[in-house]
């Protein structure tokens, strides 16, 4: 098991074929999946052969990237994960971050603790530039994480979806920091 970062509270590892039943449990909650999907169920068999090889393919071809699964260090307990990565059309120095945490984990500041280590290791570590990430517009518990990091709105843009949520009629939000931004605010 190889560890990409560690805080104070979590340990975020690369994920291995084991972690199969602990993405199942995360994408088949629908309250988790509620601004993603709609809350529908999860497909065990799309996990097991598309989810997971994607996760596990991304560290060979994007050494330092990917997604990472969230570990409680005390209990030991499976949260959820990070991502963090260059999009298609995006350079190295403009990665994604984004998290997907399951419910008994949310309002206990581990987004928040989560994506400033990730912050801190892309600006330091990884010579972003800028970090940025997006939601649907009218999710406001993500919303608020990326304010608290210190990311700011950037804008709403909207995409074509065949099966739309509810919610997808206000568009996606995109916020950012930039290297100088996350400068200024973690050392005045």
């Amino acid at each position: 098991m190889r560890a990409f970062l560690a805080t104070e509270r979590l340990l975020l590892r690369q994920f291995t074929d084991a972690d199969v039943d602990h993405l199942f449990a995360l994408y088949d909650d629908p309250e988790v999946m509620r601004y993603l999907n709609g809350g529908k169920p999860a497909d065990r068999a799309e996990i097991e052969t598309h989810d997971l090889p994607a996760f596990l393919g991304y560290y060979e071809r994007f050494p330092g990237y990917g997604f990472w699964a969230a570990i409680e260090k005390s209990s030991g307990d499976f949260l959820g994960w990070f991502h963090f990565r260059p999009l298609r059309g995006h350079h190295t120095d403009d990665p994604e971050l984004g998290y997907r945490l399951n419910r008994s984990s949310w309002g206990k500041g581990y987004a928040t603790e989560g994506s400033l280590a990730i912050l801190e290791k892309g600006f330091t570590e990884f010579g972003a530039r800028r970090i940025w990430a997006a939601t649907m517009a009218v999710n406001l518990g993500s919303r608020r994480v990326m304010e608290k990091i210190g990311m700011r709105y950037v804008r709403t843009f909207h995409e074509h979806f065949d099966n739309p949520i509810p919610g997808t009629e206000e568009g996606e939000v995109e916020y950012a920091i930039t290297l100088e931004e996350w400068q200024t605010r973690s050392h005045p």
